[in-house]
């Protein structure tokens, strides 16, 4: 089982020989149409802002999305949100919590941003089950640490609910990325449940060595040692050796529907890394299922 689907139609039947009932993504996207509909004509201007081309391989509406991730036998997954402006993040916090009520596999949902609303919106979030939150540090283009946000991380931190976090320099580096920064949050908090979305890129050593000192930090997949980005963004050569020293801190991503590539070629590049005999088929249970799972208590 070590090497991957082939396909998206051998999703299904690769994830069952590995014997668990399904994955657990705890990184895609579903949005309000109109504001899917603006990250898809972004994405339309990659090579303008990227340098080359980002062709969105689910551009479907968004029932059939839902029917494609069923289809590959993806049990559970996290809807992420974000901002990018003031008196979005309450907006789609609602949005994304009235999704979960309408789709069974979808976990509760929410966001933020570093307004005076915040931390209100996060605590209703809370109480209304949110399971999970995203905050992207470079498409808000905000400081981590503004002192409107410290209640926030904190809220979170109490409440043990993990927060993805792109405050990597990828694919484009912001005023407030980079993951120093962003240690300066855990300084404060240091039991704060945090997911470092695409593996912290390009600081993926670094990345690691906050798993070292913080024990709630956690890396997911998403986009990472894919042929797509490994062209500007290559795996460590010592990528394995990482993962074998933390290989229940390692959680299924994958950026659906906004890759430019099939969903099993995610699943391929983790399978390769499970090749390493110090890792083989309880790294990939652990990564595409269980420890998705228990972060999002499902």
């Amino acid at each position: 089982m070590i090497h991957g689907p082939a396909s998206d139609a051998e999703i299904p039947g690769w994830i069952s020989a590995l014997g668990i009932d399904g994955l657990v993504d705890l990184h895609l996207h579903f949005l309000p149409k109109q504001v899917m509909d603006k990250v898809w004509a972004y994405f339309d201007q990659a090579e303008e802002h990227y340098g080359m081309a980002w062709p969105v391989h689910y551009r479907t509406p968004e029932e059939e999305r839902i029917e494609t991730l069923r289809s590959f036998g993806v049990r559970r997954f996290a809807p992420l949100v974000y901002p990018h402006k003031p008196g979005m993040a309450e907006w789609l916090t609602s949005w994304a919590l009235e999704f979960a009520e309408r789709v069974p596999e979808a976990v509760p949902t929410g966001t933020f941003y570093p307004e005076p609303s915040a931390l209100s919106v996060v605590d209703g979030a809370l109480r209304a089950g949110a399971r999970c939150f995203k905050a992207h540090v470079q498409v808000g283009a905000y400081d981590p640490r503004d002192e409107l946000l410290d209640g926030v991380w904190g809220a979170l931190a109490d409440a043990g609910v993990p927060v993805v976090v792109h405050c990597g320099h990828g694919p484009l580096k912001g005023a407030y990325t980079g993951l120093r920064l962003f240690e300066e949050i855990l300084v404060r908090h240091p039991s704060l449940t945090l997911v470092l979305a695409h593996a912290g890129m390009p600081e993926i050593d670094f990345a690691f060595e906050l798993a070292r000192k913080y024990p709630r930090v956690y890396l997911d997949t998403t986009m990472v040692g894919v042929e797509f980005t490994s062209r500007g963004n290559p795996l460590p050569r010592d990528w394995t050796d990482l993962l074998a020293e933390f290989p229940d801190r390692v959680v299924l991503g994958t950026d659906f529907p906004n890759i430019p590539y099939s969903y099993a070629t995610q699943l391929q590049a983790i399978a390769g890394w499970a090749a390493d005999d110090r890792l083989g088929e309880p790294f990939l249970r652990a990564v595409l299922h269980d420890t998705p799972a228990k972060l999002l208590s499902v």
